[in-house]
């Protein structure tokens, strides 16, 4: 059987406030020719679909146009999306049993009763079935209501796993996960892990949850973290964005999973199928003269390295002449001479870091409160 893996398409995000609806449309049409030319038994979107809960018509416009171009190009293939952080679960669930009847399964809103599971859409091949859990994102206060009265779920590695267990995933047949999480290998710490600028990242990574309760599975189709990596295994994958949405993931190659899966107990067979915008993110580091010989169209982060005073009136103007989709200009030595703060490599301070540089003595009880509430109000949107 035939899978293709995406991710994290965030449609409606701005890069420096430079629109990337050009080069999404892009990037999806090339995604729709895979395709046509491989036609997928199934194609897997996890999570993410807009930047925002609430989406312009123009993105909803965009993902619509884009469903098509799947539907069209792949006659025979199920098209299963579940909800990630950024999105709105209500508005991604909104039609899911009429949708699933023309095989597009759409799923919004995770378990919260006890008579609710993960949804299962079951497919067959010349090797018998494959059982594929559509898990949107999870916060353990939405699935709280799922488990028995009394227990007691703090964590979301806690409420993940007592998720997992009350399904009775059958092992003596294929399983493939879609899960919208942030899932930590074994033996790996959560600051371990690197992170892009263009995600949004939980108050002391509250939000990890174990890589162990992906084992029953032969695949785990995985969203929420940019940039491609595996979950210990290599059939445990996250795919990572379409398009470099921040300067963090200027380097990274960007592109859709393709894999192949055999019979129960064989390795999938997972293929990188280039994806290649006609503009990239780049980073250009350099004298000021050096950079300009440099001119190109690529959204560009200019940094000057010149360690003297430029004492040129016209310089942003310059620049701007040659990187038309200039992102930001920074100096590496800004601070010497008295250059413009405006200038200087900016420093990120978090949200929880800025607070406590206000509220210098709060005991660690306050602490955790704190964190807590700065978690649930940057996640708090998708709900």
């Amino acid at each position: 059987m035939r899978l293709f893996h995406l991710s994290d398409l965030h449609i409606g995000i701005k890069l420096y406030n430079h629109d990337l609806r050009e080069v999404q449309e892009e990037l999806f049409a090339q995604i729709a020719d895979y395709a046509g030319q491989y036609q997928p038994d199934a194609i897997l979107i996890a999570g993410d679909i807009y930047d925002k809960a609430v989406p312009s018509a123009e993105a909803v416009q965009l993902f619509d146009s884009f469903l098509e171009s799947l539907y069209d190009a792949a006659g025979k293939t199920e098209i299963m999306i579940v909800s990630g952080n950024h999105d709105s679960a209500q508005r991604i669930d909104y039609l899911n049993f009429l949708l699933a009847k023309q095989r597009v399964h759409m799923v919004g809103i995770p378990p919260r009763t006890p008579e609710e599971s993960i949804e299962k859409v079951t497919l067959d091949d010349e090797h018998g079935a494959v059982n594929f859990y559509l898990l949107p994102f999870c916060k353990p206060s939405v699935i709280r209501g799922t488990f028995d009265e009394g227990d007691t779920v703090y964590s979301y590695n806690d409420a993940l796993h007592q998720l997992f267990a009350r399904e009775n995933v059958n092992e003596k047949e294929r399983n493939v996960l879609v899960s919208h999480q942030f899932y930590l290998p074994s033996g790996k710490k959560a600051d371990e892990i690197e992170r892009m600028e263009s995600e949004i990242t939980a108050v002391g990574n509250v939000d990890v949850v174990a890589g162990d309760v992906l084992a029953p599975f032969e695949y785990a189709a995985l969203g929420h973290i940019h940039k491609p990596m595996t979950v210990g295994a290599d059939r445990f994958r996250y795919c990572g964005t379409p398009f470099a949405y921040s300067v963090s993931e200027a380097n990274q190659e960007k592109g859709l999973l393709m894999i192949e899966l055999g019979r129960k107990g064989e390795e999938p067979e997972i293929t990188k199928l280039p994806l290649v915008p006609s503009r990239k993110v780049v980073v250009i580091e350099d004298t000021f003269e050096n950079v300009l010989k440099q001119a190109t169209e690529d959204y560009a982060q200019i940094i000057l390295t010149d360690d003297k005073d430029l004492e040129i009136f016209d310089l942003q103007e310059r620049i701007a002449m040659a990187f038309p989709n200039k992102l930001e200009i920074q100096r590496k030595y800004a601070r010497q001479k008295g250059m413009p703060d405006e200038m200087a490599e900016p420093v990120y301070t978090s949200p929880y870091e800025l607070i406590c540089q206000f509220i210098p003595d709060m005991d660690e009880e306050e602490q955790d409160i704190m964190k807590s509430v700065i978690n649930e109000a940057l996640g708090g949107a998708a709900e």
